[in-house]
């Protein structure tokens, strides 16, 4: 018996690698029906001042393909209580390079009125998007 039954988790999934798999399998270990959110093109753009490289519905149709994910949803903004009004999920998990981030200590506190628990997961070492895009762009120096 797995300890939650709907569980949330979000992100842009730019570029996607092992650690946004490692973020979504873990998840899934620990909720009985997992929901992603995928950040809007439009969305990152507000808040990165940068568009993905991956466009929004491609990266949709990627999230929906993993065999860990039951449902995905657009997240057109980051209210994480406005998404838990609309998804009813009772666990919300997050990369820890997130914890003490202003955004999570308000949801937090937020969550704990209504009974839903954060779980952060470890980040995954020497993985991101921007990593991978400064390692493509060296070698697109050196070429």
């Amino acid at each position: 018996m797995k300890p939650y039954k709907i569980g949330y988790t979000t992100g842009v999934f730019d570029l996607f690698h092992v650690g946004h798999l490692n973020i979504i399998r873990r998840a899934k270990e620990q909720c009985e029906f997992l929901i992603v959110g995928v950040s809007t093109d439009e969305l990152v753009l507000k808040y990165k001042n940068k568009l993905p490289v991956i466009p929004f519905a491609e990266r949709m149709e990627i999230i929906e393909g993993i065999r860990y994910v039951d449902e995905v949803v657009p997240q057109i903004n980051r209210d994480k209580f406005s998404a838990w009004e609309d998804l009813a999920f009772d666990v919300m998990f997050v990369g820890d390079d997130w914890k003490g981030d202003p955004l999570f200590n308000e949801v937090e506190k937020q969550f704990n009125h209504v009974g839903v628990d954060i779980v952060y997961f470890p980040y995954t070492k020497g993985v991101s998007s921007t990593e991978l895009k400064q390692k493509i762009e060296y070698k697109e120096k050196v070429i």
